[in-house]
């Protein structure tokens, strides 16, 4: 079973790209789900979380304040403001614009971790910066996307806020208190959540495709392209940030990635909750959903073999 769930968190990225191209030309195998199953399913990916956070994970943001407040700040300005700034290039209809906004504004995406350890980047960074910016999404997200949408529709900054405390913060709360109370069993189920979250990705982009493919295949290919822009733009400013900021290559990778990757199942499931009188803005949320997860995949390769060399390199100079 174990290794079954392995194989399943190993190839999540493929197994999120099939799902959504099965639901894009046969929507028929998952327009049967109702959308409010998304928020469940969301709440299920956030507990696991809640379950895999530890003290420790807490006390790296302690330590590391200056690290962390660097990581957030660039997660909360460089996404929303590049999703502001594609929507207005690329002059989108409200409805995607919205959609792609919403991606901008939300915290780093739980993948994000799994990533940046295959990267060889700074995964004790990558943690911190995931909790902290979850943690800071009620205040932020809904402050966000008032200021960069407010003007195109009506956001209810409260009912926003109250969504992300019953979607994402009380899960985690619920997995940390599990973890606390209950560590037998919360041993054992660890090994499965990589493969349970994936699942559930794949699931949540499923059931968005498939409820909006028909408007998908009339105007899905600027859609892709503004989402590509936006997740590829988000990864190198990311990384561009730490090397400004003259921090140490793993630590330019991690936040690479955290900058990179978006919760874009939240973003899918505001604009669900939030957004009802605008249907297609819960397509750039699960475009991203597939996409960040390929790019993510591929950046992970491109830095391990960069980082490789570089180590290689230190050892020998430190060699007498």
């Amino acid at each position: 079973m174990k290794k079954v769930c392995d194989f399943i968190a190993r190839w999540m990225g493929l197994m999120v790209l099939l799902v959504a191209v099965l639901s894009l030309f046969v929507p028929a195998s998952f327009v049967w789900i109702d959308t409010w199953v998304i928020n469940p399913m969301l709440g299920v990916i956030m507990f696991g979380m809640g379950l895999t956070l530890s003290p420790h994970d807490f006390r790296i943001v302690l330590s590391r304040p200056k690290d962390i407040l660097f990581g957030c700040l660039a997660q909360y300005t460089v996404m929303p403001l590049l999703a502001w700034l594609l929507t207005w290039m690329f002059s989108l209809p409200k409805e995607i614009a919205l959609g792609v906004i919403l991606v901008g504004c939300c915290p780093g995406g739980t993948a994000s971790n799994v990533i940046t350890y295959l990267a060889k980047g700074d995964l004790a960074l990558s943690v911190g910066m995931t909790a902290t910016s979850t943690l800071l999404a009620p205040l932020m997200t809904p402050l966000l996307v008032w200021l960069m949408a407010g003007t195109m529709v009506d956001v209810d900054t409260v009912g926003m806020l109250l969504s992300i405390v019953y979607v994402v913060i009380a899960p985690i709360v619920c997995g940390l208190l599990c973890q606390r109370f209950l560590p037998e069993l919360t041993r054992r189920v660890t090994p499965y959540l990589p493969a349970l979250s994936s699942i559930a990705i794949a699931l949540v982009v499923g059931i968005i495709v498939s409820h909006n493919a028909d408007r998908l295949l009339v105007g899905g290919l600027l859609v892709v392209v503004v989402v590509m822009a936006h997740n590829l733009l988000g990864l190198a400013i990311g990384f561009l940030v730490g090397h400004l900021l003259r921090l140490e290559k793993p630590k330019c990778v991690a936040l690479s990635i955290e900058v990179g990757m978006q919760n874009s199942g939240l973003a899918s499931s505001l604009a669900v909750l939030h957004f009802a009188a605008y249907p297609l803005a819960t397509i750039p949320g699960a475009v991203f959903s597939v996409w960040h997860n390929i790019s993510g995949a591929l950046a992970a390769k491109l830095f391990q073999l960069s980082i490789d060399p570089e180590k290689k390199r230190l050892q020998e100079k430190s060699q007498p």
